[in-house]
């Protein structure tokens, strides 16, 4: 397996560490797997909620490190837990309304999802569009999960122009990446850019803008190789970043700097030499 990538400027844009698995797998749980990365020079994590409950911890996590960010918002898998769309509407919007003071940079994860039986893809579109106007609203970009509906996601954004933010753990076309960027997206890759059966997804990373291409973890999911199989973290977002620098013909550390400088520039945050 060699030496391990140090995680040193590699900005994660995409992690949930308010989920259970953490406590259960990670010796010290979430926070010491956070105080690691950071202690090894990461740039940021952008700590993402899936409904309002664990939205409300992922704030309060990230309160407690200086470059730690949240992200709240409701996930289509997540719809309704916390009550009926009005109620999960309105409370959404207040917990936004502190957004400055508390460090939220993003609404998300939202989208849509038709892998798991059974989906309603009408809720799912009505959660979406609202979640997406909201953005609009204030101002705020988005966190865009899309998992076996890319024309209906793409759709939704045409049906909100003037919404920016990602379209994280990208899966899609390259053609659809590239109208994506035209009109204020940017594309994030995760672990499975480093699997050896991923053709397709490098293949779209050597066609998306260097300027627009983010990368993460979505931790503890979807770990990078080598270490496939095992709990993820934000640590390990220095192999994807890597991968990506493999494709883009660009060392490690330059692929670390350049995708840690678009976080920055998409979700407002002071640039490195600032």
């Amino acid at each position: 397996m060699g030496e391990r990538l140090s995680p040193r400027g590699v900005f994660d844009t995409h992690a949930h560490y308010t989920d259970e698995r953490f406590a259960a797998e990670f010796e010290g749980g979430a926070d010491a797997a956070i105080r690691e990365c950071f202690t090894d020079g990461m740039a940021g994590i952008l700590n993402v909620g899936t409904n309002l409950e664990n939205s409300r911890r992922a704030v309060m996590q990230a309160k407690n490190y200086p470059l730690m960010y949240a992200a709240v918002g409701i996930h289509p898998s997540d719809i309704g837990m916390s009550g009926g769309f009005d109620e999960e509407m309105s409370a959404l919007s207040a917990l936004l309304s502190g957004r400055e003071e508390d460090g939220i940079v993003a609404l998300g994860e939202i989208g849509l999802d038709y892998h798991w039986q059974p989906y309603d893809k009408e809720l799912q579109a009505k959660y979406l569009d609202a979640q997406l106007s909201l953005a609009r609203e204030m101002d705020i970009p988005v966190i865009i999960h899309d998992r076996e509906a890319h024309g209906d996601c793409f759709e939704a954004v045409l049906r909100h122009p003037g919404v920016r933010g990602v379209f994280h753990s990208y899966s899609g076309s390259a053609e659809m990446a590239l109208e994506l960027c035209r009109r204020g997206f940017y594309i994030s890759f995760s672990g499975t850019v480093t699997f050896k059966n991923a053709r397709h997804v490098r293949s779209v990373v050597e066609e998306v803008p260097r300027d627009r291409i983010l990368v993460e973890t979505d931790c503890p999911y979807l770990t990078p190789e080598p270490y496939r199989g095992r709990l993820n973290y934000s640590a390990y977002a220095a192999y994807t970043a890597a991968a990506v620098g493999a494709v883009l013909d660009i060392g490690a550390g330059e692929a670390a700097a350049l995708t840690a400088e678009n976080a920055r520039r998409l979700f407002g945050l002071p640039s490195a030499g600032v």
